[in-house]
């Protein structure tokens, strides 16, 4: 289950976490967010033991969006000990996401 990341838990879920974090940035008025998203609800399913994944609604949470300057929907960032490795901006295939989830177990 992705958890929802929210500017007031940010802190707790994402820069204090013991274990690697992958957020999906979006939007509910962005299209090709729909797509991450099912792509990112499977990886946590499939993940969720070894990774925290959550979703940051940009619209209802600046503070956590600006942090890391994203300004395109979707994107997912991934992060390990409060830096972020890596991230990919736009619509991908859940293959591509899984490959970079992978490279920072």
């Amino acid at each position: 289950m992705t958890l929802k990341i929210t500017d007031k838990n940010f802190e707790t879920l994402v820069l204090n976490s013991t274990k690697p974090v992958v957020i999906d940035f979006w939007a509910q008025w962005c299209g090709p967010c729909k797509s991450v998203s099912a792509s990112i609800n499977d990886m946590a399913e499939e993940y969720g033991e070894q990774v925290v994944i959550g979703k940051v609604d940009v619209d209802l949470n600046p503070n956590a969006t600006s942090k890391f300057g994203v300004r395109n929907m979707p994107t997912v960032l991934y992060i390990k000990n409060g830096e972020v490795l890596d991230k990919q901006v736009g619509a991908t295939s859940k293959t591509v996401l899984e490959e970079k989830l992978k490279s920072i177990l």
